[in-house]
C-alpha cells in the first residue's frame, strides 16, 4: 500500500497565506523523510482558507526542498488554461527534477463562477464538453506525440528531455472517471469530496482501455484523515474542520479553542461504515478504517488530505499514519 499526501495549503486563523505556503513546504519535507510516495498540491482560487492558487509554482519550491518524494498537482484545473502552456510548465519542472514530477488534471473550476470568469481567456469559461480534447492536447504535447496533421503540427513543448511528468486524471464524478478509462490514464478519486464512489471506480477498471504509457488501470484514493494520539484529541482537531465546512468553506480554518467539538454540522463527517468522508481517531483505528476503505475501492494508493488549525498537529497526524502503516 502506497501512502501519499494531498495538501490544500490551509490557512489557519491568525496566520497569513504566506505562512500556509511555508507550512506546505515544511510538511513536504516531513513527508519525504517519513516515506510518503507523492506530495500533491491543490489549486483553489479566491478562497481565504486555502492558499494554493498556483500549484506549478509551489511544486517547484517543494521539489527543490525535498529529495526523493514525487511532487505534483492535485490538480491543475485545465479548463482555465492553454494545454500547451500547461505542458511547458510541467516540462520545465521535469527538467529541473527529472522523474519526480506528476501532473494531476481536473475539470472542476476550483473557484466560484465569477472567479472562473476572471480566469478564463476572454472572460468566458470553456464548457465542460471541451475538457476531453484539452486533456488529449496536453498529452500530445507532454509526450511529444502531436499528430503531423494537427492544426498545431510542428509545435513542441520544450524543454524536451528523456523523462516526462506522470499524468493522472482527477475525478469526483462518473464522467471524469469514464474519461480516464477511455483515454487510458490512472485515476485519482476524490473520496473526500465524493464518497460512495466504489461502483464508479469498479466501472473505471472494467472499462479501462490500455494506453502506451499506462497499460493497466491504477487508482489513488484521496481520503480526509485526522490522526491523533487519542480519539478525544482527534475529535477536538476535527472540530475546526467541521466548523469551517459548516460555514461553507468561508474564511480561514478556525482555531480549535473557538469551536465546540460537540457541535453537529450540515455536512456530515461522522457517517457510519467504511465510506465515511472523514476518518478521525487514534492510529490503530485510522489504520483499520483506511485499510477497509482501500479494500472497498480496490485502490493501489491512499492520498491523505488533513486539514486542521494547528500545523504541528497536522504534521503529527501524518507521522502517526506513517508509523501505523510501517512506511519509511
Amino acid at each position: 500500500m502506497r501512502l501519499s499526501v494531498l495538501d490544500q495549503s490551509p490557512v489557519p486563523e491568525g496566520a497569513s497565506p504566506g505562512d500556509a505556503l511555508h507550512n506546505s513546504i515544511d510538511l513536504a519535507v516531513h513527508a519525504d523523510r517519513l516515506g510518503y510516495h507523492r506530495y500533491w498540491v491543490a489549486e483553489h482560487h479566491n478562497m481565504e482558507g486555502l492558499a494554493g492558487s498556483s500549484p506549478e509554482i509551489l511544486i517547484g519550491q517543494i521539489a527543490a526542498a525535498t529529495e526523493r518524494i514525487r511532487v505534483g498537482s492535485g490538480g491543475v484545473m485545465l479548463s482555465h488554461y492553454s494545454p500547451y502552456k500547461v505542458a511547458e510548465n510541467f516540462r520545465v519542472l521535469d527538467a529541473l527534477h527529472p522523474g519526480r514530477i506528476d501532473l494531476g488534471l481536473g475539470r472542476a473550476p476550483g473557484s466560484d463562477q465569477r472567479t472562473a470568469h476572471a480566469l478564463a481567456r476572454g472572460g468566458v469559461p470553456l464548457s465542460v464538453e471541451y475538457y476531453p480534447s484539452l486533456v488529449q492536447e496536453v498529452l500530445h504535447f507532454l509526450y511529444d506525440e502531436l499528430p503531423a496533421d494537427h492544426a498545431l503540427g510542428g509545435v513542441r513543448a520544450r524543454p524536451l528531455g528523456t523523462t516526462h511528468p506522470e499524468v493522472w486524471l482527477l475525478a469526483s464524478s462518473a464522467d471524469s472517471a469514464g474519461l480516464a478509462a477511455h483515454i487510458g490514464l490512472p485515476l485519482g478519486w476524490a473520496h473526500f469530496i465524493a464518497g460512495g464512489g466504489a461502483e464508479v471506480v469498479t466501472a473505471y477498471r472494467a472499462q479501462y482501455r490500455p494506453s502506451s504509457h499506462w497499460p493497466d488501470p491504477a487508482v489513488s484514493l484521496g481520503v480526509a484523515v485526522i490522526c491523533a494520539d487519542t480519539q478525544a484529541e482527534a475529535d477536538r482537531l476535527a472540530a475546526s474542520l467541521r466548523s469551517w465546512r459548516a460555514a461553507g468553506l468561508r474564511g480561514p480554518i478556525p482555531a480549535t479553542d473557538t469551536v465546540d467539538s460537540t457541535d453537529e454540522e450540515p455536512i456530515a463527517v461522522r457517517a457510519a461504515g467504511p465510506d465515511k468522508p472523514l476518518i478521525a481517531g487514534p492510529p490503530a483505528r485510522v489504520h483499520e478504517e483506511l485499510r477497509a476503505l482501500a479494500a472497498t475501492y480496490g485502490s493501489d494508493e491512499l492520498m491523505i488530505v488533513t486539514i486542521c488549525h494547528s500545523h504541528a498537529a497536522r504534521v503529527r497526524s501524518y507521522e502517526l499514519v506513517a508509523d501505523a502503516f510501517g512506511i519509511g
